[in-house]
């Protein structure tokens, strides 16, 4: 049986419940991200979607909420230092990790806490 191909659909991340304004304030007004609607059977949850390059992160409700501090979904953005300057407008603390071969790289945490890894696209440009 040849190996099957996968592509990301989404990714999910958990917030407290009632934090979609929050949610929206920082993943669309400020990351620019765009939120799509969920599907009419799902409508009924607290949270939001939302589209970044075709894949989707998922932004949940979670009782009793507790922030990912390791794991994280990873954003290849094409201008890494725009997103770090906007992150950094914003109050948002930026920090940086060891090195990762061929791109450059910086963290940060959502509203809520959860960890967020921002990749340039590879360096020598593949």
């Amino acid at each position: 049986m040849p190996n099957p191909r996968f592509r990301l659909h989404h990714v999910q991340i958990t917030a407290p419940p009632g934090s979609e304004a929050e949610a929206r304030a920082f993943f669309v007004s400020v990351l620019g991200m765009t939120e799509v609607s969920k599907p009419p059977e799902l409508r009924g949850r607290e949270g939001i979607w939302l589209d970044f390059g075709g894949s989707q992160l998922h932004v949940s409700a979670e009782e009793p909420f507790r922030p990912a501090l390791k794991a994280h979904p990873a954003f290849e953005v094409d201008d890494l230092d725009a997103v770090r300057a906007r992150l950094t407008a914003e109050g948002v603390e930026t920090w940086e990790d060891a090195p990762f071969p061929r791109r450059r790289r910086f963290y940060a945490r959502d509203p809520f806490g959860n960890r967020l890894e921002f990749l340039s696209r590879p360096i020598d440009g593949t």
